[in-house]
């Protein structure tokens, strides 16, 4: 006799766990919008296929293994995401070269909330893993090494249960892990201070750089600088490297960003904002990059400013328009 599957019944068992698949094809894949169509095709493929699931495995453990075979299948190793300090030299902010790549080459942003959830140590743990410059480390690795290391590594899973996953042997989970470990020492993608809600030392931080920022003293954004600051502005290929550069920079091409708004989103485990530039007609602001920033031993390490604001600041829940006293239009 056949058993008749309440479809709405299983799409409620499924819902909780987007949260945490996202935040698993965001480590594989690199870009929010690949992350949220993978877990769409997750989410599909086991309510479709839940008949025959019959609770062999746990819930849990059988949505990731779709998920994985779904980002595997997303990842061929010819597409890999990059940032722009991972393609080419630094540039010259006197002379930039501000050529444009296509979307699918950058790792993106994305909002802490798609991806974070539970208690304060598991947000904390998961606030280094999805920082940018250790998801775009993650790119690096070899599709199958990157699940291996996430579902280990991040995800505390044991090799036994990783290899099933895999359908592979514990050996060759250790093997992938070990080759794995070595690639990312070697990429050095060393972390910045991560985002400690309540933290006054950084709140005051951050307090000085968006007034030097929105009222463009360069003087007192220097000196919140690490003499080896970066800043990279995808699209654009380039970047720019060292405090002199960036002062040229925002004296020169990026004097476009005087009388900015700054808004604080979250982002990435990083302190990050939404920034507005005055709009060309002269009424009101309108939207200009996700900026992301990397703080290391209280100063400013790297900008990461991201420009396609049409996707982006939908993404993260900003208007596309505000009005001349910062309220959306």
């Amino acid at each position: 006799m056949s058993t008749t599957i309440d479809r709405d019944a299983v799409a409620d068992q499924l819902e909780p766990f987007r949260r945490e698949l996202t935040a698993y094809c965001y480590r594989m894949l690199g870009s929010a919008f690949e992350a949220e169509d993978a877990v769409q095709e997750t989410l599909l493929r086991a309510w479709s296929k839940f008949d025959g699931f019959q609770g062999r495995s746990q819930l849990r453990t059988w949505l990731y293994r779709i998920a994985t075979n779904v980002c595997l299948d997303m990842a061929p190793a010819a597409q890999r995401r990059a940032r722009p300090m991972d393609l080419c030299s630094p540039g010259s902010a006197t002379a930039p070269n501000l050529a444009q790549l296509e979307e699918n080459i950058w790792v993106g942003p994305i909002p802490d909330e798609r991806v974070l959830a539970g208690d304060p140590a598991e947000v904390a743990v998961g606030r280094e893993s999805i920082r940018l410059a250790f998801v775009a480390a993650l790119q690096k690795l070899a599709p199958r090494q990157r699940a291996v290391l996430i579902l280990r590594e991040v995800l505390a899973w044991s090799a036994a249960e990783t290899a099933e996953l895999l359908d592979s042997s514990v050996a060759s989970v250790n093997s992938a892990l070990q080759r794995a470990r070595a690639t990312l020492a070697e990429d050095g993608a060393a972390g910045g201070d991560t985002a400690k809600p309540l933290d006054e030392e950084q709140r005051e931080f951050l307090g000085k750089y968006v007034k030097a920022f929105e009222s463009f003293d360069i003087d007192g954004l220097t000196e919140l600088l690490r003499a080896d600051v970066s800043l990279n502005m995808p699209p654009y290929q380039l970047w720019l490297r060292g405090v002199d550069e960036l002062r040229a920079w925002w004296n020169g091409a990026g004097g476009g960003c005087r009388g900015s708004r700054l808004f604080a989103v979250e982002a990435n485990g990083s302190p990050a904002f939404a920034q507005y530039r005055p709009a060309e007609d002269g009424d009101g602001f309108t939207p200009w990059a996700i900026m992301i920033l990397e703080i290391r031993d209280g100063r400013l390490a790297g900008i990461g400013s991201y420009l396609d604001t049409d996707r982006l600041f939908p993404l993260f829940g900003m208007p596309a328009r505000l009005r001349a006293d910062g309220t959306p239009a």
